[in-house]
């Protein structure tokens, strides 16, 4: 594979990797200065979000980036925000109606309500509290949408978007973001989000809460209505409508 990288950046560009993410993680405990980017045409064994299996086709983007920030205290929800963001933009000029992209909290991109694209945050603290790495995971399905059980997929096979170039962009819209305070990129992301109002059902383990969606916290986490505290976990389900005063005009997930 031929892949170049924006300046600052290192690239290693590879066939078949077992997973991008587990090798740049690998680099980072080796002492690695970081501003590693890891690509693979082909993943036999990616990791997803909760613990699933990412299934790396031939021709999706298998991409994974490692950063070392400079004294900054861990701030979860900053990395999938900025991620989010950058990877909306670089989509969006590879879809004719930016209006069917949407950022779904926290870590997913939607095209026309289906899973298009996937951001895993992997990182590690100093023995000072301090961020000591971040390794951005982004998958994206551009030439073939594989099968998640209660899910739907979405793919852009029809586009000329190839792999490489994607990777080039998201790399340098991280370059753009990762400078942003959070609260510049808690409003960038919802800016690209589902609307506020929109029913949400958020599951964790084997709890479920649903409520009206009320925004982000300062730190990122998912604000519901009639939920005092914000939800920092979980997995998402929208509804197709959108949450009104006194009722809910929405039909299914």
């Amino acid at each position: 594979m031929r892949a170049g990288a924006p300046a600052g950046w290192r690239l290693q560009a590879h066939e078949r990797l077992a997973s991008t993410q587990d090798t740049a993680i690998e680099a980072a405990k080796s002492g690695d200065p970081g501003h590693l980017a890891i690509l693979a045409a082909e993943q036999t064994n990616g990791r997803g979000s909760r613990g699933r299996a990412w299934q790396g086709a031939i021709g999706n983007l298998h991409l994974s980036a490692l950063v070392r920030p400079q004294n900054l205290p861990p701030q979860p929800g900053f990395w999938a925000l900025m991620a989010g963001v950058s990877l909306y933009e670089a989509v969006t000029p590879h879809v004719a109606d930016a209006s069917r992209l949407v950022l779904k909290w926290p870590n997913d991109l939607l095209l026309d309500g289906a899973k298009l694209g996937g951001i895993l945050i992997d990182s590690a603290v100093t023995a000072h509290g301090m961020l000591d790495w971040v390794v951005i995971g982004i998958g994206v399905n551009l030439r073939e949408a594989p099968a998640i059980e209660g899910r739907a997929t979405a793919s852009l096979a029809g586009t000329d978007i190839e792999p490489a170039a994607l990777a080039q962009d998201i790399l340098a819209n991280f370059d753009r973001w990762i400078s942003e305070p959070l609260p510049t990129l808690r409003d960038a992301w919802l800016d690209r989000a589902q609307p506020i109002g929109t029913w949400l059902t958020i599951t964790t383990g084997t709890h479920t809460s649903a409520g009206a969606f009320a925004g982000l916290a300062e730190d990122g986490g998912l604000l519901l209505s009639g939920h005092q505290e914000p939800i920092t976990t979980g997995e998402v389900f929208a509804a197709q409508g959108v949450c009104r005063a006194g009722g809910i005009d929405a039909a299914g997930r």
